[in-house]
């Protein structure tokens, strides 16, 4: 296969970049969003300047020192998503590729396969020209002396001074706030799974370096009552289960790290899982050699390989069964037979072109086809290892025909939440998936898995114990109540596993401990007997208040504000762009809100939400003058991921109520409720700015990297001032007029 170029990266509808007027010139959007993440050289070649350019440029706003080149490598290898992110509307695909040190080849690959990354970015690259360093004119240099003056006054100074960098998080597990207590009981459920709080997604296993679950990770994920860990495990790449080709180049690397990992896991008692969304569509010239094996043709382009083939079936089969082969103490898979990844021929309900052999056959039956293959595959090598089938995305009016098709030899798990009525304000709704706001099980679950147990199935619950999309930005979301309440209703149930998070949720620490405790244990053991009082009425207030948050399907949950909270830009007028998923967020109100809550409703809710927090934070300072001295870092940890959690809640309010009010029009009261709105998400800023200068891990989820670094925070504060002056411009000329 020939490599790429540039001119064959997908490029979508291509629309217009977006525009940042907050900076005099193009240039110095980019230098100031990547200064410190990579080096001044770097920056040089990608802006057609000299390395003393871009250095002076950076002075001339207020910038601190540049990137070191260890902090440059980090942010390369860990960070990366979070830099095509913030450069999708700046760079062109050149400049990116230039930034990054990147193929095309290496680009295509993260966009297909790192967590559904092209569609995190909207599905289209915009067109953006290109950016290039030029002398400022005078009135650019004026203006950025005016910047620089800003920046100046947001600089930490004294004990505000930065003291955590980015990914630091990664030396500090297994540092304990405060020592951790003998467990009391036995936790009701065996499994207990967990993925990384820092893992990248796309390919770990092919680099050491980016040891997914280093063993500070693994003994305080132990220590906080996990058993078992899983990463994605995309089967071309580990074993070449069609023939040895370039898509499985590294096979043999991958495999050797995955063994090394497995190994130092059972050091921590851990077991390691692979989840496997199979047989994964493939580009045409995969099926070079192999024509018969072709299925559905996507829009995407790529192609299924067919499952009704008996020779595709067989080889896939093998596939799994090499796979423990090679990796013999591998503890276990898990499946999704239904995503956004396209995998067989029924994965998707429509395809550009269907396969003649499955189109005609029922999708429960492809699902139980591949489901039964992974299982048959893997216990013809290791009799023993759990195979886990995940309902995620199954349609319920064939669902229960699916299980009973399902091998004996299959565990079977339901996301818990799925389908539990919500209402807000009177207006009714059911939750997609991915909440704690709303105690599940829903109905779903529960008609599913009592369907499983009368098959003699064992049952798994898929939850969310620590955050959700409702905010991922923050380790953990200290609603201990709430989630002890969901994990005793799945209790009752009798099913007997968890997996405790998807890639977000992850963290050790937060509430995973309750699978084996109570809350009122460990408020005592982590913050003293005199503060626990305080801290369970706290943990109470955000409960409460959480449960406001509205929910109805999925939209809200993943192209709402709320996991960037203060560092989404506002806009002076309709931008016209679609929010995305878990990617840009934008002004797209419509989206946010699903367009099934009116916006007064959705704005209300927004604001109960963070006015409950906030009255659940002021509890907690106030618990946190009671602690003593030997539990401080537990608590200012709390408070970190508290306030963080008010900046994102309050943030969404803010955007909505901005987004009506301009969209109302340009009415004097209007203008006037702009301006406010405008100075809260400054404060805001402000107010994030300190909390991520002292944590590392606010910002942070796994397969999105950082949603924010201190300096995108910081232009925030830039935007925020420009439409002060915009609004405070448009009010004057409307008065003369």
């Amino acid at each position: 296969m020939p490599p790429r170029t540039v001119s064959d990266l997908p490029r979508g509808s291509h629309p217009a970049a977006l525009a940042f007027p907050h900076f005099p010139a193009r240039y110095q959007a980019v230098v100031w969003r990547n200064w410190g993440m990579v080096t001044a050289a770097r920056l040089a070649r990608v802006l057609k300047a000299s390395p003393v350019n871009i250095a002076s440029a950076a002075r001339a706003m207020g910038l601190g020192p540049a990137a070191s080149a260890a902090r440059e490598r980090l942010w390369l290898k860990r960070g990366y998503i979070t830099l095509i992110r913030q450069n999708w509307h700046l760079l062109s695909y050149e400049q990116l590729l230039e930034l990054l040190g990147w193929s095309p080849d290496r680009m295509a690959y993260a966009l297909k396969e790192d967590d559904f990354l092209w569609n995190k970015l909207g599905g289209l690259k915009p067109d953006a020209p290109p950016a290039l360093w030029r002398a400022l004119t005078p009135e650019q240099t004026a203006q950025t002396k005016a910047l620089k003056k800003i920046c100046a006054s947001i600089k930490p100074k004294g004990a505000q001074a930065h003291f955590e960098h980015p990914f630091d998080f990664l030396k500090n597990y297994g540092a304990p706030a405060a020592p951790r207590k003998k467990q009391a009981r036995p936790s009701p459920f065996g499994l207990r799974l967990a993925y990384s709080f820092s893992a990248v997604y796309g390919d770990p296993l092919l680099d050491p370096e980016l040891d997914p679950y280093p063993a500070n990770m693994l003994s305080a994920l132990a220590d906080s009552g996990i058993n078992a860990v899983w990463l994605q495990g995309v089967l071309y790449t580990l074993v070449p289960w069609a023939g040895e080709n370039a898509f499985s180049a590294g096979h043999e690397k991958r495999i050797a790290n995955l063994n090394n990992l497995i190994a130092r896991a059972a050091k921590s008692g851990i077991g390691i899982y692979l989840y496997l969304n199979e047989p994964r569509a493939m580009p045409p010239e995969f099926f070079d050699r192999i024509p018969e094996w072709m299925g559905a043709r996507h829009s995407n382009g790529n192609i299924s390989p067919c499952l009704s083939n008996s020779g595709t079936l067989n080889a896939f089969k093998s596939g799994v069964s090499e796979l423990f082969r090679r990796a013999p103490d591998l503890a276990g898979v898990f499946t999704i037979t239904r995503s956004e990844n396209a995998t067989h021929c029924r994965s998707h309900p429509t395809h550009l072109k269907p396969c003649p052999r499955c189109s005609a056959r029922p999708p429960q039956d492809l699902v139980a086809l591949a489901s039964n293959a992974v299982a048959e595959g893997a216990h013809a090598v290791k009799p023993e290892a759990d195979v886990i089938v995940w309902n995620w995305s199954w349609e319920d009016e064939w669902a229960m025909q699916a299980i009973d098709q399902l091998r004996p030899d299959i565990r079977f798990m339901c996301t818990s939440e799925t389908f539990l009525p919500t209402e807000a304000m009177g207006i009714k709704g059911l939750v997609g998936d991915y909440t704690m706001s709303k105690v599940g099980p829903g109905p779903q679950a529960v008609a599913q898995w009592r369907h499983a147990a009368e098959r003699c199935l064992p049952t798994l619950a898929k939850v969310q114990m620590n955050n959700t999309w409702e905010c991922s930005a923050v380790p953990y979301l200290p609603v201990p109540f709430l989630v002890k309440e969901h994990l005793n209703n799945i209790a009752a149930q009798n099913v007997t596993g968890l997996m405790v998070s998807w890639t977000l949720g992850g963290y050790p620490g937060g509430n995973l401990r309750l699978t084996e405790t109570e809350p009122e244990e460990l408020a005592a053991e982590w913050f003293g007997a005199g503060a626990a009082p305080g801290v369970l009425a706290a943990w109470r207030t955000f409960g409460e208040a959480f449960r406001e948050f509205p929910l109805h399907g999925c939209p809200c949950l993943y192209t709402g504000p709320q996991n960037y909270g203060p560092m989404n830009l506002l806009f002076a007028e309709p931008t016209g762009w679609s929010a995305t998923m878990i990617g840009f967020p934008y002004d797209d109100l419509a989206k946010w809100r699903g367009n099934h809550f009116p916006e007064e409703i959705f704005e209300e809710q927004f604001r109960k939400l963070s006015e409950g927090w906030g009255k659940g934070l002021a509890l907690l300072e106030k618990a946190a003058r009671r602690v003593p001295h030997l539990k401080k870092a537990a608590i200012t940890g709390e408070l970190n991921v508290a306030r963080a959690a008010f900046c994102h809640f309050r943030s969404s309010f803010l955007q909505i109520r901005f987004v009506r009010l301009r969209n109302a029009g340009a009415k004097p009261a209007a203008r006037r409720a702009l301006l406010e709105v405008l100075g809260e998400e400054e404060t805001l800023a402000r107010m994030l700015l300190a909390i991520v200068r002292r944590d590392a891990r606010i910002g942070f989820e796994a397969s999105n990297h950082y949603y924010y670094t201190a300096n995108s925070i910081a232009e925030k504060i830039l935007n925020c001032r420009r439409l002060k002056e915009h609004f405070r411009k448009n009010q004057k000329e409307k008065t003369s007029n």
